[in-house]
């Protein structure tokens, strides 16, 4: 499975918003801008960070975006899921009546356990160990 750009572009914005000082509201603009992000895009993919309760929406001249979660508690796993949906490596894994040999196919078992391993990994890894790790420091 390839990363979305919507994933890319969620990781980025919450990249950002773990960045500032807690409880800070920032603008679109300045997410959009410092993360490369097109504005429009932006909007869709905080719609359901939103959703997922990761990030506030304020709206008005003061308006922006507000990390609601501690970045030691927030993982890639869930912020790509968040806009991209569960992963999976294969149709059949996440949805084993879509092949009828899921239950005899030797390969299934290969898919599933490289599932439950790249979601261990995003799931390790927190925005609190990214931020330091771009800082050059060690948790």
């Amino acid at each position: 499975m390839r990363l979305t750009r919507a994933g890319e572009y969620a990781i980025r914005c919450i990249l950002y918003l773990a960045g500032q000082s807690p409880g800070r509201v920032v603008s679109r603009k300045e997410v959009a801008r410092a993360m490369e992000i097109p504005d429009p895009f932006l909007a869709k993919i905080a719609q359901q960070l939103s959703l997922a309760g990761i990030i506030e929406i304020l709206q008005g001249a003061r308006g922006g975006y507000r990390l609601l979660k501690d970045p030691a508690a927030l993982s890639l796993l869930e912020v790509v899921e968040a806009v991209s949906g569960e992963i999976f490596l294969n149709e059949c894994v996440i949805r084993p009546e879509s092949c009828s040999r899921s239950q005899v196919c030797p390969v299934h078992n290969v898919w599933e356990k490289a599932r439950r391993r790249l979601r261990e990994t995003l799931q390790e890894a927190t925005f609190d160990k990214l931020l330091a790790e771009s800082r050059g420091q060690k948790i």
